[in-house]
């Protein structure tokens, strides 16, 4: 029995060093032996013949025009300044104010007079929007949607003059009085 297991050990021994035997030999690369040249090619004239690639180099890379005078020309291309859509105006003949005020956003009629403070150099008077919002007003200013102008603050009341165009196109004045609730 060991005389097998030594026979069979010795056959495998001998056969993995001929695996590797032809292994080895059957990795070298093998090169062509430069053929001698020819009596007849060293005499000509002609250029020794260079090899051919194996294959034509490509690249990925894209081929860009040389730049032109003007690299920068956007005489056709949209001005990311301006808006996309284009407001017109109302046809009305009211003037819109873009940070238009509280106290520009009712008529001037819903607004309440609470109170009046006489004496200094002016008048001044405090009204209430509908809201309940109070705001004191000066000889002078705006007020309503409208935009009526404050003429004359008084003991009795307020005094505002609201300029707007009718229907007809014309400009029309009112005079409107906001005066103190009588005390009951």
């Amino acid at each position: 029995m060991t005389r097998n297991l030594h026979l069979n050990r010795c056959i495998f021994v001998a056969l993995y060093s001929l695996m590797i035997a032809a292994l080895s030999t059957g990795c070298k690369k093998k090169e062509p032996q430069p053929a001698a040249p020819s009596p007849s090619a060293a005499t000509s004239n002609t250029p020794t013949a260079q090899p051919k690639p194996v294959q034509k180099p490509v690249s990925s890379a894209l081929k860009l025009s040389p730049p032109s005078v003007n690299q920068f020309d956007f005489s056709n291309k949209k001005d990311p300044f301006k808006p996309f859509v284009i407001v017109n105006a109302p046809p009305s003949g009211r003037k819109i104010q873009r940070d238009a005020l509280p106290i520009h956003n009712f008529d001037v009629g819903q607004f309440r007079l609470i109170g009046i403070v006489t004496g200094g150099k002016e008048n001044k008077a405090m009204v209430t929007d509908p809201n309940g919002k109070g705001y004191v007003l000066k000889t002078g200013m705006t007020i309503g949607k409208n935009e009526g102008r404050i003429t004359a603050i008084t003991n009795n009341g307020v005094n505002v003059m609201e300029q707007f165009k009718d229907d007809n196109g014309r400009v029309r004045k009112e005079n409107i009085r906001l005066t103190l609730p009588r005390k009951q």
